[in-house]
């Protein structure tokens, strides 16, 4: 196996969602970005998070942190598998239905937006309120 050719998918590290604390968003990006840098091999050339469960906004702010605070000793990019963090919203809205298409690909569009912008450290709380 050459690590050169793989992009790992994990989850962020983050507290159960049955837990009653749940922690700040600066909180699970160095939880995760500590567990990161000391499992995951440099030569890995880049890390794409499942969502876990987490809301779309979330997951975002969560990816934005960590491409924030520790992009100069980040080996890897940090990015999402792009699944349920980006798909979720837009398949709410569709719901299988002709009628919601549109609104369903600009959800679908917003959410790449967002999360192009967390993979860049330049997501804000305010893009959300764009799409509104």
């Amino acid at each position: 196996m050459t690590l050169e050719g793989i992009i790992l998918k994990p989850n962020m590290v983050l507290p159960g969602s049955t837990c009653p604390q749940q922690e700040t968003v600066d909180a699970v990006a160095g939880a995760t970005v500590r567990c990161l840098l000391r499992s995951v091999p440099a030569a890995v050339p880049g890390i794409a998070f499942l969502s876990g469960g987490q809301s779309p906004e979330l997951a975002s702010a969560r990816l934005n942190a960590m491409n924030v605070k520790f992009r100069s000793r980040l080996p890897w990019a940090l990015a999402f598998s792009f699944a349920r963090a980006i798909q979720q919203p837009a398949l709410e809205i569709w719901r299988g239905e002709e009628a919601h298409v549109v609104a369903a690909q600009q959800a679908l569009y917003h959410r790449a937006t967002c999360n192009r912008a967390a993979r860049r450290g330049e997501y804000t709380a305010a893009m959300e309120k764009e799409n509104q």
